[in-house]
């Protein structure tokens, strides 16, 4: 299987996306198609046994649009030919857009005096001469509004019908009608019928439209502003650190395992571990973080932060489409080529619009020829299908999911696609792991006690656990090593695998390990050390304890802490209505111990991870089956993450992890969940307001449009019908860019 995005274009409304998917998805091989209007993109997956991306093309080709493939890892040089593309289109639709808004306002004016009942002084009667505004109306219908008939004729070939085919019948009825009753006046006043013409009606619906479209374009390029700023953050060049000289290179020629150089205020170029030196980071722009991380030999950074204070030697880990920020840009993009479970509504209403409109128009202007009235017959058909567009309903959903998912990548929540923000927005437990997700995932020192002086105790642990190998050796041979306490020659170095270290320093016996241990051993245990043993475990902290020749001579308290986040995001959450929930596979000692930091009441410990995802089961299988959130880090945490309705990973965790997700907080800080669920309530909202505007603008305008309230003196004009139509869209449009004004609210 494989999964390809396309560039669609020749697309002119949401009639046009429906179209295309469905051949798609109609297409020998292809497993499911998804095609977003507002982006004017495809995302199909198929076996390429079957179907090789010629064959896609061509589908597309033979439905009368193009499908031009997107290549990952040239998302840069993709993105600048789009927008040299739109810049094309903007200038192209913004010349017609004058000419048929001057030729326009020249018939307009030109009318008046016949919409008034009135002389107009400075209007000559000759200004609405039949033959002149046909000549003025002919270039504004053939030449600005070309693409409206172009699209219209295809279609027709394809035995479909969209947009177009509403402008051009109702703008062609009028100009037909107008043209005939201009050159043949004299008969059909012989026939008693209307010789109105229609020029300027015809005229101004395409300048109306015309101009919507240029608002509604511009819009929905701002939409897209998330995934041309996070490309805008990547560096072009990179200083490349070898044999102890620097040089300047294309950050396409940076390979992994280059040592580069970041001097401060510089950006990262691709992601790396720090061999040198120590600064701060600022990662605000891939993170959220706004607080400048430490970053000191052994840790990681990211391609695109920026180095603020102190000289840096990395070395490079990922580079190109590997990177962190090639990878968020990846799920924004994908993510924004996806459709929520709410927008299925709309698609089936689009499927089945256009023709129905046509069948109401034609039933509109029967009705009326029938009650003897061929002039509203003619008003109400062209009103009729000029008012019904079913771009309204979809751009509806898109843009708010566009605007949505870019927001969220500002802020450091990646969501990998649009049925996860809709979900995320209904959830009513949050199950988190401990290690990792609660806690920094690493432990680090937290109480020392000493009878022989802290420099002589820590000179001993140091000396021992810099050659060990077991994971408390490092917190506690880096503590040391960070207190600039002595290191001193070792002999008979052995591990006691479970128990501890022993070796020989001048002349004495070392043992560094546990109780049970040393109890083995016929170490005495002190009673003021066992007393504050037991002090520290009711806390969930782990106790080295450390003798030498025999003697224990101090004790060492280490715990993985808490984050600094982490009590006020439970709060938080809570404050939200959500349940929420610990699941660990440590002790329930140590978990109780961090529940209780953090008012957490519900635990699940000494889980193993093979029934981490069962117990995600069974919180979803309660009486009122509620929406679970699972957030982890670790590999044992992809089954959970899995089977929750939204998985949520850490972004510092296991690439497991993230890919078993639905959503990644990138800086690891469960600040990030509250913001993706306040981002997914507010995007929902923002799609329920834009598919309610839109059905009510086509339920309510439609029969208006056919005359139905006519005999209250309420008839709607073709003129009104097509700017009201344009306007549907541009409204939808704007109304999705208003949650960019939330990112300050997150």
């Amino acid at each position: 299987m494989e999964t390809r995005r396309f560039q669609i274009t020749g697309m002119s409304c949401a009639a046009c996306g429906q179209a295309v998917e469905r051949v798609l998805n109609k297409t020998v091989g292809v497993t499911i198609a998804q095609v977003n209007f507002a982006a004017e993109q495809a995302r199909v997956e198929f076996d390429e046994t079957a179907i090789n991306l010629d064959g896609l093309q061509r589908a597309v080709s033979d439905a009368g649009y193009e499908a031009i493939p997107l290549v990952e890892g040239d998302r840069q040089a993709q993105q600048q030919q789009r927008e040299r593309e739109q810049r094309r289109k903007l200038q192209d639709l913004t010349h017609k857009v004058w000419i048929a808004v001057g030729l326009s306002a020249v018939l307009v004016i030109g009318s008046l005096p016949m919409m008034l009942g009135m002389p107009i002084p400075f209007i000559a009667h000759w200004w609405h001469n039949p033959w002149l505004q046909w000549v003025l109306t002919t270039p504004i219908m053939f030449w600005a509004g070309q693409d409206f008939f172009v699209g219209a004729w295809q279609s027709l070939q394809k035995g479909r019908s969209d947009m177009n085919t509403l402008v051009a019948l109702g703008t062609g009825v009028a100009y037909v009608y107008s043209a005939i009753a201009t050159v043949f006046t004299s008969q059909l006043q012989g026939w008693q019928m209307p010789t109105d013409v229609y020029f300027e009606s015809a005229a101004v619906i395409i300048a109306l439209i015309l101009l919507g479209r240029l608002l509604e374009q511009k819009a929905r390029i701002k939409t897209a502003a998330a995934i041309k700023e996070l490309m805008g953050l990547q560096v072009k060049t990179a200083r490349l650190l070898r044999d102890g000289e620097t040089k300047d290179i294309s950050i396409e020629h940076v390979m992994v395992g280059d040592r580069l150089l970041i001097r401060p205020g510089e950006k990262i170029p691709v992601d790396g571990e720090v061999i040198e030196g120590h600064s701060t980071v600022d990662e605000a722009m891939v993170t959220g973080e706004s607080i400048p991380v430490e970053k000191n030999i052994g840790e990681r950074v990211i391609g695109a932060t920026i180095n603020k204070t102190g000289r840096l030697v990395i070395q490079a880990t990922h580079v190109g489409k590997d990177t962190v920020l090639a990878q968020i840009i990846q799920l924004v993009e994908e993510a924004q080529g996806s459709k929520a479970p709410i927008q299925k509504l709309a698609d089936q209403v689009i499927g089945w619009f256009v023709p129905t409109v046509l069948a109401i128009a034609l039933l509109t202007f029967m009705v009326w020829v029938l009650l003897g009235n061929l002039s509203l017959a003619i008003v109400t058909c062209v009103s009729v299908l000029i008012i019904a567009c079913p771009c309204a309903l979809g751009l509806a959903t898109p843009t708010s999911i566009m605007v949505g998912t870019g927001v969220g990548a500002k802020r450091g929540v990646l969501i990998k696609d649009a049925q996860s923000l809709e979900v995320a927005a209904a959830l009513d437990i949050i199950v988190l792991d401990k290690t990792g997700t609660l806690t920094q995932g690493k432990p680090s020192i937290t109480d020392c006690q000493s009878l022989i002086g802290q420099k002589r105790l820590w000179s001993l642990v140091a000396s021992l656990e810099q050659s060990s190998e077991h994971p408390l050796a490092e917190p506690l041979f880096a503590y040391a090593q960070r207190q600039n306490y002595p290191f001193l020659p070792i002999d008979n170095f052995q591990a006691i695998t479970g128990k501890g270290v022993q070796a020989t320093i001048e002349n004495s016996t070392i043992h560094i390990g546990t109780a049970k241990w040393f109890t083995e051993l016929t170490i005495a245990l002190p009673q003021k050390f066992r007393s504050q043993q037991a002090v520290w475990q009711r806390q969930g902290k782990t106790v080295i304890w450390v003798s030498e020749n025999q003697e224990v001579v101090g004790v060492i308290g280490l715990a993985d802490q808490l984050k600094s986040s982490s009590k006020k995001a439970v709060k938080r959450l809570k404050n939200q209505g959500l349940k929420v929930v610990l699941l660990t596979g440590d002790s329930r000692r140590t978990a109780e111990a961090i529940a209780a930091q953090v008012n957490i009441e519900k635990v699940y410990a000494e889980v193993r991870p093979s029934e981490k995802a069962a117990v995600i089961k069974s919180l979803q299988d309660q009486h009122h089956h509620p929406k679970v959130a699972m957030v982890g880090d670790g590999i044992n945490d992809a089954p959970a993450l899995a089977q929750a309705d939204v998985g949520i990973s850490i972004g510092t965790g296991t690439d497991v992890a993230i890919a078993a997700s639905d959503l990644t907080l990138i800086s690891g800080d469960l600040e990030g969940i509250l913001t993706a669920i306040k981002l997914s309530r507010a995007t929902l909202a923002n799609i329920r307001q834009n598919l309610f505007f839109a059905f009510f603008y086509n339920t309510a305008s439609i029969p208006i449009a056919a005359g139905v309230l006519s005999s209250f003196g309420i008839l709607l004009n073709p003129i009104i019908a097509g700017g009201a139509m344009a306007m549907s869209s541009v409204s939808v449009v704007t109304n999705a860019l208003r949650l960019q004004n939330i990112e300050r609210k997150l």
